[in-house]
This record gives structure tokens, sequence and C-alpha cells, in this order.
């Protein structure tokens, strides 16, 4: 049994997993969040208590940390008793802060994969470049890691092991589809940190085909589809952290990713990136001031975190899933719808940090539960996809699936799930 979470990151998912944490402390336990800003922090821990998001009277508790400095980090891990970290800072933190959790026991979790912030658009494979090489540390350290446990990467893992297990004999291609369908009302504007969005988009596009990797150009091939609530929606092929895992785990030949974007975002990124201004390399001004052309301009964007009040609209994500049951054809689209109001009215943030940061929770939960405290390193796909589908539905990402012209909410049945968590928060 694992309780005390150490929340590291002070943006907009972190705000949710703040929350989330809070709405489930009789399992979590203490909550300590902790950033390079301080009053960031502080400002969640206060939104925690004005919405009264504790379920019990308990700990929440703001903290300032440089989390790529490793001693620091294992210094509040001890600090704060903090048996679970979440890892919702920047991706470049990834493995300082999973160094202090091996070196800890401290469980890890995050949302995205490892990137070193000398390098864009690295080649695969991805998690092999940095993570997975830590395997048989964490392993023989008896850490749980938790690799990519945010939506996508994560709940669409889960999703495509839900596939393997339950729908298909056989699956043959998985296209993961990422749309978001709402408007925050700003003329330009990224959901997450402005770097990390514009790194994924600058370099090539890799994805599993025919088991191999493939290479386009960004925005080189579109697809639209028809979705449900939100939609006729236009996408563009794209490289994303699960194809990676998902892939290479599960054994699936061909695993795309498809993200929505507007031709509006596509025209004002098109400009940025030829002027050369989402260049991740210094140049020097005619005043002698040296400065970075990408970091230049996610100061003058909005803060992601800044859009929720405004935001409107719905998201749509899930995996089209293709292949052979009994001998026939199959085809089953599993998916979750957010609303970017209700998530705001409910943890104050939009819907992509609200489908980003409550797996996270969940997966937290399970781990203080014990069913998924595995004491090694592990990918979402790698674990039971339906305790985790279970916890989801519970506190709000519930799972649908169409078929032909089914398409209804998966019941997982709260009973064994609800015992578990009784069973925590009484320990």
């Amino acid at each position: 049994m694992k309780k005390n979470v150490l929340i590291i990151g002070a943006g907009g998912v972190a705000q949710v997993v703040a929350h989330k944490c809070a709405q489930n402390n009789d399992v979590l336990g203490d909550i300590h969040i902790a950033s390079r800003t301080l009053a960031k922090c502080q400002r969640m821990v206060e939104s925690v208590r004005e919405k009264k998001s504790l379920k019990v009277a308990g700990t929440i508790e703001a903290h300032e940390l440089d989390a790529f400095d490793v001693a620091a980090t294992k210094a509040l891990i001890d600090k704060t008793g903090a048996k679970i970290v979440i890892n919702v800072g920047s991706a470049f933190l990834n493995m300082s802060v999973m160094t202090a959790c091996i070196e800890t026991g401290a469980a890890y979790i995050d949302t995205a994969i490892h990137e070193d912030p000398g390098k864009v658009c690295e080649t695969p494979p991805w998690y092999a470049n940095y993570e997975w090489k830590r395997r048989e540390e964490a392993e023989k350290a008896g850490t749980t890691v938790i690799l990519g446990a945010g939506f996508d990467p994560g709940v669409v893992n889960a999703y495509a092991r839900l596939a393997v297990d339950d729908y298909f004999d056989r699956v043959d291609e998985i296209d993961i589809i990422d749309i978001n369908a709402g408007s925050h009302g700003r003329y330009f504007a990224t959901n997450f940190d402005p770097e990390i969005n514009f790194r994924e988009f600058t370099g090539r596009v890799w994805t599993w085909q025919d088991s191999k990797w493939v290479e386009n150009k960004m925005f080189e091939v579109r697809k639209d589809w028809d979705l449900p609530v939100v939609g006729k929606s236009q996408s563009y092929l794209t490289g994303h952290d699960e194809i990676h895992s998902i892939s290479q785990n599960l054994g699936i030949p061909n695993v795309r990713f498809w993200m929505g974007f507007g031709d509006h975002y596509i025209n004002v990124f098109t400009v940025l990136n030829s002027l050369g201004l989402l260049s991740e390399k210094p140049v020097t001004t005619a005043e002698g001031l040296e400065v970075v052309p990408l970091k230049v301009v996610k100061a003058v964007l909005p803060d992601p975190a800044s859009l929720a009040p405004d935001y409107t609209g719905k998201t749509c994500i899930g995996d089209l899933v293709k292949g052979v049951k009994d001998g026939k054809p199959r085809e089953v689209f599993i998916y979750n719808v957010a609303d970017h109001k209700q998530a705001y009215e409910e943890v104050g943030s939009q819907g992509i940090s609200y489908t980003a940061g409550v797996p996270a929770v969940a997966a937290a939960m399970l781990v203080a539960t014990g069913e998924w405290d595995v004491k090694k390193m592990a990918n979402v796909e790698e674990l039971p996809p339906r305790p985790f589908l279970a916890v989801l539905d519970r506190i709000g990402l519930p799972t649908r699936v169409r078929e032909g012209e089914r398409d209804e909410r998966l019941d997982f049945g709260h009973a064994q799930a609800a015992g578990k968590v009784m069973e925590a928060s009484q320990a």
C-alpha cells in the first residue's frame, strides 16, 4: 500500500492532477505540489481549497523545486514521505525525476516521453533512446515506473490492449485519432507548453507501417474522419510516443497517429517555422543579445493554462482498431469525449489538460491499491487495462465503443473497484 503523492509541475495538467488527487485523497493521502515557481504551486493549493476538492481532511502543500536537481528531488521525496511521484512537468525533466524515484523507491508516473533539450524530433525507437535503457535498473531497485500514463500516450495504450484482449483474435492496424473540436477564442495559442508542442512538429513524421518505420513530412498526409460528437474532422499523420511502445509491446504491424489541425494553425505554424522562429538554436541580435527563437515565441504566446476560462467545445480521442475475430474482419472505435467547459468548471483547466491529467491520477490510485504497483518499468499497454479504465470511468473519463451502428458506454461494474478503494482509504 503506497500513500502520499508528490506532483511535479505547475501547468494546466498539474492543476488537473492536484484537484483529482484531492478528490481521491482518501486513497492517495497527503498531496504535495512542486515546481521552480512556488507561487504557481501555491495558487493550485488555493484553487483546491476554494473548490473544496479534498474528499477528506488532509494535507496539501506547495514547494519550490528545481527538478533537474536529483539530490533536491530526492530530499523533497524524503521530506514529504511521498511514495508516488506524478511527473507532469516539462518532458525535459523525466530522466532526472525518474532517477530520484529509483534511488528513493517512490513510484514514478509520467505522461509523455523524455526529451533532450538539445535534440528535436529524435528518430525512433523513442522509448528505447532513454527510458527503456533503465528497465533493468528499475526492476533491480523494485521501483514501479509507469511510462506515458496520460491520454495519448496512456489511455489510448489501454484501449489498444483492451482491443487485443477482448475484441480481436488478431489486430492488424490501429489508427490513434486525436481531435480537439474546441475553441479558445485567441488568435493563436497552443494547448500545452508551446516549446514541447512545436518541437513535435518541426521535424519528420515517423509511423509504424508493415512492421517498419515509415518517414513522412509534417502535414504531408491528411485524412478526414467522421467521429462521434465532434463530427467530420481533418487530421494529419504525426509521430507520437505510443506508436513505438504499442507496436513493440503488442506486436501490431501497423500503428499510426493522427492529430487534428485547423488550417489557421497550419498557416501560422508554417510561417513561424519558415522564418526560423521555431528553432531551438541560439541566435545573436544586432544588440548582441543571444536568444533562442523558440523560447521567444513561447514567451509571447498565451500561457496554455490561461485558455481555460473561455474554452468551449469538445475533444474526441480514441483508437480505430481493425483486425480479425472468429475468422471475420472486424473494426471498432474505442474512444472518449471530453468537454472543455465542464473541465474548467470542475478543476479550473481546459479539456486537453483534463484528458492528460486524470489518467495519471487513475494510475496513481492503482499503484496505491497495489493493482499497478508492479515494481518494475512498464508502459500502460503492458498493464491490465480494465482496472484503469474502470477508475477513469468513475473519476471523469468514460470509455465508449462504436462498432457499426452500435455506440455504447462500456460498463466496467464498479463493485470490485469500489471495494479496493474502500480498503485503501481505511488502510
